[in-house]
């Protein structure tokens, strides 16, 4: 926990209670008091106000896992306070997963090959050579493109883009459900070690998201995470967040 707080201090929207060390055991834990409505409340909230928070969570989640290189594997309603403005407190850190710098380049060359470049057969080649799909498996690109490229939709094109609990209802039968149309790829993957907490991701940060019916250019706000684009700002928090850094490097 105290990682994600050096790392996040001062932070215009993100915020991590410090730990307060001469106060906390091996068996207690006793961090700086912390503010905020519980996310039942926040989603009684207008959009606009829901769109900031979602904005927020998307943005520590992946500027986390691209940057800091470790995730915070625990993505659920519970583990976040809310204020308005799109200000969030992150809480429960108990279940943390520390990437490697070759780790996260295999997640940007997957990136790179089905988003950015629209290159199945590579984006196969990388799974296959991971892992994640069985060499030769007889599943055609077309399925694996079918199959894979739904977890990318959001970030797919440079728009406005509402994520919906029908998409993550989707998400979740294509994990799961080998009876259903992908069952062919299904049984063909598996999951490495490293995509274990990568798969929380996909089921637990985007229910989320789904829950709030978040709105926003995502594509836009990637392209600044992801270390192999560094993009401009793509919102008005980019911008806060952009200040930010550069008060850092200072």
């Amino acid at each position: 926990q105290q990682l994600f707080a050096d790392s996040y201090r001062n932070h215009p929207f993100i915020h991590v209670p410090d730990v307060v060390t001469g106060l906390s055991t091996a068996r207690v834990l006793t961090t700086d008091l912390a503010e905020g409505v519980r996310f039942d409340v926040m989603e009684g909230w207008d959009q606009a106000q829901r769109d900031l928070a979602a904005e927020a969570i998307y943005r520590f989640v992946f500027r986390s896992l691209y940057r800091l290189r470790a995730f915070n594997g625990d993505p659920h309603p519970g583990n976040y306070l809310f204020q308005p403005d799109g200000r969030v407190t992150f809480l429960d850190f108990g279940l943390i997963k520390h990437f490697t710098e070759p780790e996260i380049g295999v997640f940007g060359d997957m990136i790179q090959a089905m988003v950015i470049e629209g290159d199945t057969a590579r984006y196969r080649r990388i799974i296959e050579q991971i892992g994640l799909l069985k060499p030769g498996a007889p599943v055609s690109d077309q399925q694996v493109h079918e199959y894979f490229s739904h977890f990318y939709e959001f970030v797919m094109h440079d728009e406005v883009v509402t994520i919906t609990p029908q998409w993550s209802t989707d998400a979740v039968s294509r994990y799961f459900d080998p009876s259903g149309p992908y069952g062919p790829v299904i049984k063909a993957a598996n999951l490495p070690a490293s995509f274990v907490i990568i798969q929380r991701i996909n089921l637990g940060l985007m229910a989320i998201l789904g829950d709030l019916h978040a709105t926003g250019n995502f594509r836009g706000i990637a392209e600044e995470l992801w270390p192999w684009v560094d993009g401009p700002p793509a919102s008005p928090m980019g911008e806060a967040e952009a200040a930010w850094l550069a008060s850092r490097s200072r």
